[in-house]
């Protein structure tokens, strides 16, 4: 058994859940699927190095880890409904048996960011998911390659549209992070590499 897969079956075990290797087998699987170029368990553990950074600030570390390793078990590339589907996966390895399930199934819906999260600690879960635009330059134009492969579907123009409008979105919000420890963290660089990224001029 491999570090990640032993960490995976720790906190499943401890959550409550039955059978967590061949839950992890599951998980794995997924994250392998050959689509998968970013959204797999690369990402998953750059999001628990972050979770483990900021691990003391965090109400519920066990339930933000559960829900950041389960936020992209299923991915679609273009699809609408992936974190739903993720959710709905959770529930259905949990069988019950988790009592955090509910909330933690928030929290994955959360990391749709579509608007700020009630808990902290469902922000937590989505400002660790979007850690990667704080990165230095290199790992995030690196970031942006798997993203783009992931997206064959798009034309380089149709793909631009996409990537301007999510990243757009981003730049725009008075904070793009929304705890206090990952603003301090990543808040300056973030917007750098995104401004960057669209070409615009850098704010003075």
């Amino acid at each position: 058994m491999n570090l990640t897969q032993a960490r995976f079956v720790s906190l499943w075990s401890r959550s409550g859940g039955a059978r967590a290797e061949d839950v992890y087998v599951d998980l794995a699987r997924c994250y392998a699927e050959p689509a998968r170029h970013y959204h797999t368990l690369r990402h998953v553990r750059c999001c628990l190095r972050e979770l483990d950074l900021a691990d003391g600030a965090i109400p519920d570390p066990d339930a933000v880890e559960l829900a950041l390793w389960c936020h992209d078990v299923i991915y679609v590339p273009g699809a609408a409904d992936n974190e739903q589907r993720s959710a709905d996966w959770l529930r259905r390895r949990t069988d019950g048996r988790v009592p955090v399930c509910e909330r933690v199934c928030a929290m994955i819906l959360a990391t749709r960011h579509a608007r700020v999260p009630a808990g902290l600690d469902g922000r937590f879960a989505c400002d660790i998911d979007l850690a990667m635009l704080g990165a230095p330059r290199s790992r995030f134009r690196e970031d942006g390659v798997r993203l783009r492969a992931e997206r064959p579907d798009l034309d380089d123009c149709a793909y631009d549209l996409h990537e301007r409008t999510i990243l757009g979105g981003l730049l725009a919000r008075p904070r793009i992070y929304y705890t206090d420890f990952f603003h301090a963290r990543c808040e300056m660089r973030a917007r750098s590499n995104l401004t960057w990224r669209l070409g615009l001029p850098m704010p003075k």
